[in-house]
């Protein structure tokens, strides 16, 4: 068992949704989500999301809360009143990556949630359901959660392709679309079967498909990895210290280094499968949300070339923005100018 796979038991009252002791997820690995808490191993967090003065729900602007969703229980930051405008992190993130958009969205006057994926931050640690499929069900499940028919959806990497899906299997949900540093899934898939510099870039991903290794890598030495990928993913505006001691203390939250890989190990060993191909059949279907498609020219993660052309998936408005000098976190190495560009589309396009 890796040094991250403690039983995470639920925080509400009750049986942990969904769950069932002792099942497994892609890799095997065993999982226990509602079992008696445990102290949590060397390497790793205490359970619950807190480390010694440190908490996923910190506290600002913003209310904490936990609703269900598609057999599981997310938690969720939420700020302003409004449209509802559903952020959805990346990896290695959760919620708080969104701090600054939330309060600029809250002050023009709408809704801003940020949500916790599955397997991360203040959500549940599922043993099975990290597929994208699922996984935009969750998304499009927590929007009906907060009682809306419809929303305005924000996806960040991994966020982000899942936000592709999301708005190809419920389109009636999505209002419109904002999608950060993530490639359409079809084009991802081509780019990783056909162009050798995404392949290198994504070297991280080929290298989550080990068992157990990269689980023990992640959370060893304080996270330590964590701070070199964040280091080297991000252009000249380099995250700030607080931001990078966050996301290396979130991903030591029990079991969340394992969680968080398996859409991965998905993606990687699903290509040759007929779940995979069947899934890349899919998503020919266009979105007919309004897409806004945000790419940092200095990422390393996800080229720009890789990223670019989705607009032939996108049958309504589609506006493509290049920002130079910046990395694959655009939405916290610059924060203003992000911020100003998704009020503006999420302005444009409110009902």
């Amino acid at each position: 068992m890796p040094l991250d796979q403690t039983p995470v038991p639920s925080t509400t009252a009750g049986p942990h949704l969904g769950s069932k002791p002792e099942e497994t997820g892609e890799t095997g690995a065993p999982r226990y989500p509602g079992t008696p808490e445990r102290p949590a191993p060397s390497g790793a967090s205490p359970i619950g999301g807190r480390a010694a003065g440190w908490n996923v729900r910190t506290a600002g602007p913003w209310s904490h809360r936990d609703l269900a969703a598609n057999g599981a229980r997310f938690h969720i930051a939420e700020q302003g009143e409004g449209p509802l405008v559903l952020l959805v992190h990346g990896w290695p993130q959760y919620w708080w990556a969104w701090r600054h958009q939330m309060a600029a969205l809250a002050e023009a006057g709408f809704r801003a949630v940020a949500l916790d994926l599955r397997g991360t931050g203040g959500s549940d640690r599922t043993p099975r359901g990290y597929d994208p499929t699922n996984l935009a069900l969750d998304i499009t499940g927590v929007i009906r959660s907060l009682g809306e028919h419809s929303a305005h959806l924000v996806g960040h990497d991994i966020g982000g392709s899942l936000s592709w899906v999301a708005a190809v299997m419920r389109p009636s949900v999505i209002q419109s679309l904002t999608v950060v540093s993530a490639a359409h899934p079809r084009h991802l898939r081509r780019a990783l079967l056909r162009d050798r510099r995404q392949v290198a870039a994504y070297d991280h991903v080929l290298g989550f498909q080990r068992p157990w290794i990269p689980e023990r890598r992640l959370v060893a030495d304080d996270a330590e990895q964590i701070g070199d990928y964040l280091t080297a993913w991000t252009g000249p505006n380099q995250l700030d210290a607080e931001a990078v001691a966050n996301y290396r203390k979130a991903i030591q939250i029990p079991s969340t280094a394992h969680c968080s890989i398996e859409p991965y190990r998905w993606l990687v060993r699903s290509m040759g499968r007929p779940d995979g191909i069947q899934f890349a059949r899919r998503m020919k279907k266009p979105v007919t949300a309004p897409t806004l498609h945000i790419q940092g020219a200095a990422d390393p993660v996800l080229l720009a070339r890789t990223a670019l052309g989705a607009g032939e998936y996108v049958a309504a408005p589609y506006r493509w923005r290049l920002l130079p000098g910046v990395g694959h976190f655009p939405h916290e190495e610059a924060p203003e100018e992000f911020s100003a560009e998704l009020v503006s589309w999420v302005r444009e396009h409110k009902r």
